[in-house]
């Protein structure tokens, strides 16, 4: 028997007839050992009865609300409004069912008319909420399993890579405006995020040292940027005329609400289409790879969990490739050197 705690909550792990046992007791570890001590006694005088009873019924549209409220207080506010999208179709299809109710050939059925009706991106996104959705009813103790459990995501999706060539990107910069230039002169220079760049307070950079720091918008960990000397130039010119904590602000020193109306309009002058902010990500992270800089060195500058994400880059690195082959020629070569052989003795009759 044994105790852990997941989360903020203890919980009990044993097996009784060979069966796997967990319970959630709560926040508290002493009580968790007291209840599973108390367990050992009853299995020990045979007064022990399987106390995971079927959860009472819930229905999918009860609980999605649930769901939603804890999105609210725990995921980004982007994060909440998408799932809220997504909530509304995954309630048309199951709202009136019971949440342990639901099958997995269910879930199959509504993934592949889904498929008929959106992008494949769109619907693995709603896949892997309604898998979170399970995950947390099991965590809260509605259900024992997750239908969605063996559900896969379908394959076969492009991820996009929309980016900038320099001379596109000296277009864009001398279509922005006064406010809009010097956020995405930043953004193409760090690839920082546009949240990031909207939040970015002045006590979050440190010149001298020549960096951000900043709190990750998507993994939650921070992470510290390295500015070059564009970067630095362009934040010492805006230090100069600053007006609040923000690093990027109007003249009373509030945070831009939004650059779309700004960013678009630059856009259009540029004549650059089917391109958006997010995208000068991208463009930082492809010019990079580009210019030969190696795929664990942009995944650390990105701020990528894992070298997966970053390799929808790798198709951009030809040169870099051939360079790498190259090297074989050298150590391969064809034609070696001929090693100086010892000279011949030759016998001398005397």
């Amino acid at each position: 028997m044994a105790i852990y705690k997941r989360g903020n909550n203890w919980y009990i792990d044993f097996t009784f007839h060979g069966q796997r046992i967990r319970e959630m007791v709560g926040p508290s570890r002493k009580l968790a050992e007291a209840v599973i001590a108390k367990r050992k006694a009853e299995i020990a005088e045979n007064r022990f009865l399987d106390v995971r009873k079927e959860p009472p019924s819930i229905k999918f549209y009860d609980f999605a609300r649930e769901y939603l409220q804890w999105a609210r207080a725990n995921k980004k506010p982007s994060s909440h409004t998408r799932d809220l999208s997504m909530m509304r179709q995954l309630s048309k299809e199951f709202e009136t069912r019971n949440l342990q109710e639901i099958t997995t050939w269910q879930i199959e059925k509504y993934k592949a008319r889904r498929k008929e009706e959106v992008k494949v991106a769109t619907v693995n996104r709603e896949v892997a909420l309604l898998k979170h959705m399970y995950t947390k009813a099991i965590e809260w103790g509605k259900v024992k399993e997750s239908p969605a459990k063996k559900v896969k995501l379908l394959k076969g999706e492009v991820n996009r890579v929309r980016f900038l060539m320099p001379e596109e990107i000296q277009v864009l910069l001398s279509n922005c405006c006064d406010h809009l230039r010097p956020i995405v002169t930043v953004a193409l220079n760090t690839g920082m995020r546009k949240g990031e760049l909207l939040g970015l307070r002045w006590d979050q950079v440190n010149l001298d040292q020549g960096i951000i720091s900043i709190l990750d918008t998507k993994n939650h960990e921070r992470r510290d940027l390295l500015m070059n000397e564009t970067v630095k130039a362009t934040l010492r010119a805006l230090k100069e005329k600053k007006a609040g904590d923000y690093v990027f602000c109007d003249g009373n020193g509030r945070n831009f609400a939004s650059l779309r109306h700004s960013f678009e309009t630059a856009l259009r002058k540029s004549a650059i289409e089917d391109f958006r902010f997010h995208d000068l990500r991208h463009t930082f992270a492809s010019n990079l790879v580009m210019e030969g800089v190696d795929l664990v060195t942009v995944q650390q500058l990105m701020g990528h969990k894992t070298l997966e994400m970053t390799l929808r880059y790798s198709h951009l690195a030809p040169n870099h490739k051939m360079r790498a082959v190259n090297i074989l020629d050298r150590l391969l070569s064809l034609n070696p050197p001929q090693a100086e052989r010892p000279p011949k003795v030759v016998a001398i009759n005397s």
